[in-house]
């Protein structure tokens, strides 16, 4: 609850205020993803402050490397979609709807060697995702994620937002997810809800 308020008080400045300072750790596996010419899966649970991981990718890389491109979920009042719709437009950052015209634009963002971001911890639509076990219990699990690595041969990184104290800003970390997803849909969920288990 204490860091789901931290990020609650800090979205105002995230959105609307400069750009704040970021540290990385692990940005050396982005650059060899961008060697190779690969589209990038960024996988980022809702941990710490996940808002920043596509901001700071945007900062720098976006100019040279193009866009990263984040799927959200809209809001379904039309004065809050239009006010976070706009604070999320910065250079470098697009947003895809969770529809299938978002899940095309990201497709085609990948195929272009750019990078797709997703909170993969998010509860699919009805019919959309799949059983897999999360802390020893079965959560419904999307495959959207594995699908699109899958469809793209996209490099998959884990990727999260670390708060700094007193206000110095944050720590980008980002590590590979280390193993090849299987091609069965539950076997891939399986193995991105146990990278989100370990991370957390």
């Amino acid at each position: 609850m204490g860091e789901s308020g931290k990020l609650v008080a800090e979205l105002p400045r995230l959105w609307f205020g400069a750009p704040v300072a970021i540290g990385w750790d692990g940005a050396q596996w982005i650059e060899a993803a961008h060697a190779q010419a690969r589209g990038i899966v960024f996988l980022t649970p809702h941990l710490g402050c996940f808002e920043i991981t596509a901001q700071g990718y945007a900062q720098r890389f976006g100019a040279a490397r193009g866009p990263i491109t984040v799927l959200y979920r809209p809001a379904r009042k039309a004065w809050l979609r239009a006010l976070v719709d706009g604070a999320r437009a910065r250079p470098g950052l697009a947003t895809a709807p969770t529809t299938l015209s978002g899940v095309k634009q990201m497709l085609k963002a990948l195929k272009k060697g750019e990078a797709v971001g997703l909170l993969p911890d998010q509860v699919p639509p009805l019919g959309l995702g799949v059983w897999a076990p999360f802390f020893g219990r079965d959560a419904y699990t999307m495959t959207l994620s594995a699908r699109l690595a899958q469809q793209s041969g996209a490099q998959v990184l884990l990727a999260w937002g670390e708060r700094r104290g007193w206000g110095r800003g944050y720590v980008i970390h980002v590590r590979p997810l280390g193993t090849a997803l299987a091609a069965d849909p539950a076997a891939a969920a399986a193995q991105v809800n146990a990278a989100m288990q370990a991370l957390v």
